[in-house]
């Protein structure tokens, strides 16, 4: 299948932008909470289909978190702990730009985690996940596939790039050696977490363009279809002749 085009991806994704808006519209008055994870290797597009979600919604209600490497601190928690406290409340929609499954991923490839602490992980994940959903949560688990040298091309892309060379670390370069360890530590992560409480949603992200095209729909589709109206706001005409701004203490800077 040929790769989508620009502007017939430009056309779709604001039709579903659209329907987004009006989703949290519901979420707002319906006081829900919202959960989306989003994981895959390395370029797989987990930012841009966060930005296109997100990219109309108020940054209020829609938060992005992508947390960093642990402090020292964190490493002694409860693993999950520093992620509890990013859950969504009451009429919000949280994006996570990678997740606790870190731990399954690139902590059990790259060595930063024990054969005890992911196993430990893996049978604590669906737990955990359990007590979100019985909670009232609604959890989302997607998984953005990216063949290898289509993961190439990205990774040259990246490193050509000045405004995105700050995507590339030495992490990402020593784990392409990994391809077929991460596709083998993903297989025993689904195997352990694919929950009828929390499934997993695999997307095929080699076009990233219908990849969030259809990772957008499969999530609109799996929320309540219910119409929440805009709230109706009306501007009355100014009684006086509109006002040119002034400055007292400073002078903004000119424009060319």
């Amino acid at each position: 299948m040929a790769k989508l085009k620009r502007k017939e991806y430009e056309e779709r994704v604001e039709r579903l932008q659209h329907e987004l808006v009006a989703m949290a519209r519901w979420l707002q008055s319906s006081g829900a909470r919202v959960l989306v994870l989003f994981e895959g290797r390395d370029t797989a597009g987990k930012g841009g289909a966060i930005t296109a979600i997100a990219d109309h919604m108020n940054p209020r209600q829609c938060r992005v978190v992508a947390l960093p490497k642990p402090t020292e601190r964190e490493s002694t928690q409860w693993y999950f702990q520093r992620y509890v406290a990013h859950l969504p409340a009451a009429g919000e929609i949280v994006l996570f730009d990678r997740s606790w499954y870190n731990r399954a991923g690139v902590e059990k490839v790259m060595g930063f985690a024990s054969d005890a602490q992911v196993k430990a992980f893996l049978r604590q994940a669906p737990a955990f996940e359990k007590q979100l959903a019985d909670d009232g949560i609604l959890l989302f688990k997607y998984w953005l596939c990216c063949d290898q040298e289509e993961q190439e091309q990205r990774f040259a892309e990246r490193l050509k790039d000045p405004l995105k060379r700050w995507k590339l670390s030495s992490i990402d370069v020593e784990a392409r050696k990994h391809y077929d360890d991460y596709t083998s530590a993903r297989e025993a992560m689904l195997k352990a977490t694919h929950t009828p409480a929390a499934p997993w949603t695999l997307v095929d992200f080699n076009d990233q363009r219908r990849g969030r095209l259809a990772l957008m729909r499969d999530l609109l589709s799996r929320l309540p279809d219910t119409n929440v109206p805009p709230a109706k706001l009306a501007f009355d005409p100014l009684t006086t002749k509109p006002k040119k701004e002034r400055f007292g203490v400073l002078k903004p800077i000119g424009t060319r």
